[in-house]
């Protein structure tokens, strides 16, 4: 890979994987904590926890694999740019539509009479890690279309396809 190459996508992905696994780890706890207490202050954040700890395994799950396919040499049929727009598009709308809906649904503001570990930062917590996801899927995705929509190849001269870096 030349110096030219799209050198972020790594960082990026690296990011996301971070971000989501954080989110997992946290949206697991909580749903975890509220089945076994019935403590959920409505069904709607009950389904909307759940609807993020789908989004941040989805993120954790593709993330990973995309950085393994560009490392093993990109010889997987799906490691390409064009599934590469694609899933980066599906998953900011998965993250902004959840980030959405949980700032609307989640209650307590910005706790500011919580305790430092309570249930309301956790909640809101949660809601920023979904903001920072769709962050770094749209930055992602915007810098991806930017860099396969000015026609260079980089030092790949020879290849005229969609095997570029994912």
């Amino acid at each position: 890979m030349s110096p030219a190459e799209a050198h972020y996508h790594p960082l990026l992905f690296s990011m996301m994987s971070l971000a989501g696994l954080a989110e997992m780890g946290l949206t697991a706890f909580l749903v975890n904590a509220g089945n076994t207490h019935g403590t959920w202050p409505s069904p709607r954040y009950h389904a909307l926890l759940i609807l993020v700890l789908f989004n941040a395994t989805w993120t954790v799950v593709f993330s990973v694999a995309y950085m393994l396919w560009v490392f093993d040499g990109m010889k997987h049929v799906l490691a390409n740019v064009a599934s590469s727009i694609f899933w980066l598009a599906v998953t900011a709308i998965l993250w902004g539509v959840s980030a959405g809906i949980f700032h609307i649904t989640r209650t307590g503001g910005d706790c500011p009479t919580s305790a430092v570990i309570s249930r309301c930062r956790q909640s809101l917590t949660v809601e920023a890690l979904a903001w920072t996801e769709f962050a770094i899927a749209v930055v992602a995705l915007l810098l991806t279309c930017v860099w396969t929509g000015t026609g260079l190849d980089w030092g790949r001269r020879g290849v005229h396809d969609s095997r570029r870096m994912v």
